[in-house]
């Protein structure tokens, strides 16, 4: 056991490797840009088995041409889980709060059909969301899968 004298976050400007007991989403500041900023500025806490991700309220893309809903991808080197906490989640038709979503390694997916039209010339966002990003494969337990969707594959089609 290591005690220290005071303690480690009772200073100004710390910069370190001690981590909070917790920390309120509520309390992240996103970046933002003129052009879609990609999900690692989202990015809260990393170990070496994932990272989280803090989607809060926030500007839109601000280029004029800019379209803010994200693009379509694949993460090709780790399953995706997101919590959708509060809010409108203007890349997801159908989805309320509490919903998770699990995007397995390798498998394309981005807005549902017809959000990247309607992000155009939206300006900003009010949804919390909270996404895992796993370094190696999850294992799916029987319960999530009782819970499952089964036709969540189908929102992407029109």
């Amino acid at each position: 056991d290591m005690v220290y004298a005071s303690h480690p976050f009772d200073v100004v400007g710390y910069d370190g490797y001690n981590y909070p007991y917790a920390f309120s989403i509520h309390d992240f500041e996103p970046i933002t840009g003129r052009i879609h900023q990609p999900p690692p500025v989202h990015q809260t806490f990393e170990t070496d088995a994932f990272v989280v991700c803090s989607f809060v309220p926030r500007l839109y893309d601000y280029h004029p041409e800019s379209i803010p809903a994200p693009y379509n991808h694949s993460n090709i080197d780790s399953d995706e889980v997101l919590y959708y906490v509060d809010g409108d989640f203007m890349s997801r038709n159908d989805i309320e709060e509490g919903h998770i979503s699990l995007h397995p390694a390798g498998i394309p997916h981005g807005p549902h059909p017809g959000a990247a039209e309607r992000s155009i010339g939206k300006t900003k966002t009010d949804e919390l969301a909270v996404m895992v990003d796993t370094f190696k494969p999850l294992m799916v337990t029987k319960d999530a899968m009782d819970i499952a969707d089964g036709a969540y594959y189908k929102s992407w089609l029109d």
